[in-house]
């Protein structure tokens, strides 16, 4: 069936349909419960896959409801037709109900939770299941307005459904869903990430290797989640499994502690996916333990965002400009500058207009946003060393660069090697790996990773200084003995 969707309606709509096996496994993850009736939601219901696999377990004793009424919005009138078909064969249960509403799940919810006049009140319900709608949000939109006015923030539909299907919750209602794993990292999806935990208690998590695999039916590259939740439940000990794929086949599974999935006193409230019960060297280690505030350095994103200052950007440089780095200058401790294959500016003029965009020339440690596909690694560090920009009193970082500085001022020399050092190492990679889902590497995780102390950062830096492989690879011993 979804192969036959027309593509521009599932742009329109942000459609991506749910394979049989994960409906049946979504179902398998909601509870037993005692009750006479149960009410489920689901919200962007396509065409009934999550309604059905519900109700298919319900009939063969999977819940002890007496009563099941279904609400599944689905604004497009297209899949009507389908979801009424597949919700048809139920009705041989005289205690079954199937409604389907053709309404805006998004401002019939607000209208409900917001007690708008006229509107029609929703039911608090005991169960969601959805797989929602993945379209950005755009700031001035209809659909941001009317989510304020019921206290949620976020950026994308997805998370607004998610949001929504849990404030229609009863007491203890439970919600499963699948969902891009982006919400878990980043400063975008933070109050979305507050908005949950504040209400609900994290239950299970099922980790799929990416989209493309689970969705096979669509073109979707997102890595996704399965995440189980119960509404105003007491947080407890957080189940994870995790699989290849759809099949479930390879399906592993661990309970960790809620400590390791949501890091106490992490004001970002990001959430860790863990791909592995063992602690890894990072973990273990007891000298791996500082900030960067305690080392007393910082680390920001590039401030050069070059759109934004097009018209003071050169191909090669000039005498009125000053180098403008991208992360293809950096190839390993190499530093290729100006190169003119690169397709991208070179040359930033240096004026009263891109003057605070400038860094003073000097030792920085870098750490490109994006790696490239040949990369093994996501965290790709790289030194800056003055004595690549000789003649030049300034540097501009473009914005796919993170940067380490001190009060946006070089490093000492020992200390930029230092980092680069440490963050180039495997123990550091796999732990980013196995904590972060996203591909990117934000300042935000930059500043989460907990690193040696200063000391030990610039006895690695005068060791790498001194070798003619500035990259040091460190044992998982050498690593726990730091600071030592």
């Amino acid at each position: 069936m979804t192969k036959t969707i027309d593509l521009k309606k599932k742009s329109q709509y942000g459609q991506f349909f749910t394979p049989a096996e994960i409906a049946r496994f979504m179902a398998g993850l909601l509870t037993r419960r005692s009750g006479d009736n149960c009410r489920l939601l689901d919200a962007g219901a396509g065409i009934g896959s999550l309604s059905a696999a519900f109700l298919e377990r319900w009939a063969s004793g999977g819940f002890d409801f007496q009563r099941v009424e279904v609400d599944a919005f689905e604004i497009d009138e297209y899949l009507h037709s389908s979801l009424i078909q597949s919700l048809a064969e139920y009705r041989r249960y005289q205690n079954v109900v199937s409604n389907i509403r053709g309404d805006d799940f998004v401002h019939a919810a607000v209208a409900s939770l917001a007690g708008a006049l006229f509107a029609k009140a929703l039911p608090r319900y005991t169960h969601a299941i959805l797989n929602p709608p993945y379209k950005k949000i755009r700031s001035n939109s209809l659909y941001r307005s009317a989510l304020r006015r019921v206290g949620i923030e976020t950026v994308n539909l997805y998370s607004a459904f998610v949001a929504l299907s849990l404030s229609l919750l009863e007491d203890h209602g439970q919600l499963v869903a699948i969902v891009p794993r982006s919400f878990c990292n980043g400063p975008y999806y933070r109050p979305f990430r507050e908005y949950v935990l504040e209400r609900a208690a994290i239950l299970q998590i099922h980790l799929f290797a990416s989209r493309d695999r689970a969705f096979k039916d669509d073109d979707v590259l997102q890595e996704n989640v399965i995440i189980a939740l119960e509404c105003g439940a007491r947080q407890g000990d957080v189940t994870v499994t995790t699989s290849t794929d759809a099949s479930f086949a390879d399906m592993e599974t661990n309970e960790y502690l809620f400590d390791r999935i949501v890091f106490p006193g992490d004001p970002e409230r990001f959430i860790h996916v863990p791909t592995s019960p063992e602690f890894g060297a990072i973990e273990r280690s007891k000298a791996i333990r500082f900030t960067l505030d305690d080392i007393g350095i910082k680390v920001s994103t590039g401030p050069v965002v070059d759109f934004r200052l097009k018209e003071h950007l050169r191909d090669m440089p000039d005498a009125d400009t000053v180098p403008l780095l991208y992360p293809g200058h950096f190839k390993g401790q190499t530093t290729d500058w100006p190169n003119p294959e690169l397709k991208k500016p070179n040359a930033i003029c240096r004026n009263a207009k891109t003057e605070k965009w400038l860094y003073p020339n000097g030792f920085y440690c870098v750490v490109r946003r994006f790696s490239s596909k040949e990369e093994k690694r996501r965290i790709v560090a790289s030194v800056v060393t003055p004595e690549s920009f000789p003649n030049t009193k300034a540097l501009g970082f473009e914005n796919h660069l993170n940067v380490f500085h001190e009060e946006k001022h070089g490093l000492t020399e020992a200390l930029a090697y230092g980092l680069s050092t440490f963050l180039n190492t495997t123990a550091v990679d796999e732990n980013f790996r196995r904590f972060n889902g996203h591909t990117q590497v934000n300042a935000t995780d930059l500043r989460l990773i907990k690193y040696p102390n200063k000391k030990s950062l610039i006895a690695l830096g005068e060791r790498a200084m001194r070798s003619h492989e500035p990259i040091q690879p460190l044992t998982a011993e050498q690593l726990e003995s730091l600071g030592t």
